[in-house]
C-alpha cells in the first residue's frame, strides 16, 4: 500500500463534529503562537489556544501560577512582554502550582532552581513520586489553606479535597476579582474524556459550586483560548447536572437481560453491551440540547455520560441491586 493511499484512507476516517460557537473562541494568537492579556491591573493570563498560564507582577519579582509545556518559552516572553511595557521586573521570583499534572507545570524546569515553588503538600508528595526532572517538587506547602503575601499583593490557595485529581487546589485572587480553578470547568467548552480526566467525579463536581462560593468575576480555567466567568460555571453545572439526571433515568429504563443472555459466559462482553447501550440512551438528549451551546458538546458527552454512569453506580450506589 502506497504512502498516499494511506494519507487518503486516514482522511476518510475522520469525523465530521458540529461548527465551534463562536463564544468559545478567544482571541488571535501572536506570530509566536501565544496571546497574553491583563485580567485586572497587574494579574496577567497567557494561553497558546488550549492551555493557560497566569502570572503577576510585583515589587518583589513575577508570580507565575503553573506552567504548561505547551506554552513553553512563551511564558516567558509573554512576561518580558507586560514588563518591558510597564517598566517592571521581569523575573520569575515564585511559581505556584495549582496540581501536579506535567500538562500543566511540564515547564516549570525553564525556570531557576532558586524559584519557590508553592502548591499542596499532596502535590509534593506526588512530584517526589514521579521523580520527573521537568516538573521540581514544590518546597512550600499548605493542608487546606494559606494566604500569600508577596510584594503588597495577596493569593488565596485553598484545597477541598479530591476532584480531578488529589492535590487540584483553587487559587483565589481577591483584589483582582478573579479565581483559577484548573480542569474543571473549560469555558466554552464540554469537559474532554471522562469529566477532563477526573478521578474523583463527586469531588468534580462539587468543586464548581465551592467555587461559586468565592466573590469574582473572571475565571482562569486552565484551558482553551479564552477567560471565563461566573455563567460559564453555572453553564458547567447545569450541563453536568442533565447528565446525571439522564444516566438515573437510562439505568432504570435499559434492560441487562439481553445482553447476558446474547454473550452468555463471556460475561464482559455483556457488560460492555449494557453500559454502552446506558451511555448512548443517557448522552443522546445531553448532546442535542448542547450542541451549538457547548463547544465539543458532540465529541466528548459520551465519554463523560460514561465516567459521571459509573460513578452514580459505583460511588453513589445508584441502580445497585442485590441478588434474592
Amino acid at each position: 500500500m502506497s504512502p498516499d493511499t494511506k494519507k487518503t484512507q486516514a482522511s476518510a476516517r475522520l469525523s465530521d463534529y458540529a461548527p465551534v460557537p463562536q463564544t468559545a473562541l478567544g482571541p488571535a494568537l501572536n506570530q509566536q503562537g501565544y496571546y497574553v492579556g491583563q485580567v485586572e491591573r497587574n494579574l496577567y493570563w497567557v494561553t497558546e489556544g488550549t492551555y493557560q498560564a497566569a502570572f503577576l507582577t510585583t515589587s518583589d519579582g513575577v508570580v507565575l501560577f503553573d506552567a504548561p509545556p505547551t506554552i513553553g518559552h512563551n511564558i516567558q516572553r509573554a512576561i518580558d512582554e507586560i514588563a518591558d511595557s510597564n517598566g517592571e521586573i521581569n523575573r520569575v521570583r515564585y511559581l505556584v502550582y495549582s496540581h501536579h499534572h506535567a500538562d500543566h507545570i511540564g515547564a516549570s524546569s525553564l525556570f531557576d532552581k532558586d524559584v519557590i515553588r508553592i502548591g499542596h503538600e499532596e502535590t509534593r508528595r506526588l512530584l517526589l513520586r514521579d521523580n520527573d526532572p521537568a516538573r521540581p517538587p514544590n518546597e512550600e506547602t499548605f493542608s487546606d489553606t494559606r494566604t500569600l503575601e508577596i510584594g503588597g499583593e495577596r493569593i488565596e490557595l485553598s484545597w477541598f479535597g479530591a476532584n480531578h485529581s488529589p492535590d487540584n487546589s483553587l487559587i483565589h485572587f481577591p483584589d483582582h476579582d478573579t479565581l483559577m480553578m484548573v480542569d474543571i470547568v473549560n469555558s466554552g467548552w464540554v469537559p474532554v474524556y471522562m469529566s477532563n480526566l477526573t478521578g474523583d467525579v463527586p469531588g468534580y463536581i462539587e468543586a464548581s459550586g465551592k467555587a461559586l462560593a468565592y466573590p469574582w468575576k473572571h475565571l482562569i480555567s486552565g484551558h482553551l483560548g479564552r477567560l471565563g466567568t461566573r455563567d460559564d460555571v453555572t453553564l458547567h453545572q447545569k450541563y453536568m447536572a442533565d447528565i446525571d439526571a439522564s444516566v438515573r433515568t437510562a439505568l432504570t429504563q435499559v434492560d441487562p437481560t439481553p445482553f447476558f443472555a446474547n454473550y452468555g459466559s463471556n460475561s464482559w462482553a455483556a457488560v460492555k453491551g449494557y453500559l454502552d447501550a446506558v451511555t448512548e440512551a443517557a448522552a443522546a438528549p445531553v448532546i442535542e440540547k448542547y450542541t451549538g451551546v457547548l463547544a465539543a458538546a458532540d465529541v466528548f458527552t459520551h465519554s463523560t455520560t460514561f465516567w459521571v454512569m459509573e460513578s452514580i453506580r459505583l460511588d453513589s450506589g445508584f441502580a445497585s441491586y442485590v441478588h434474592p
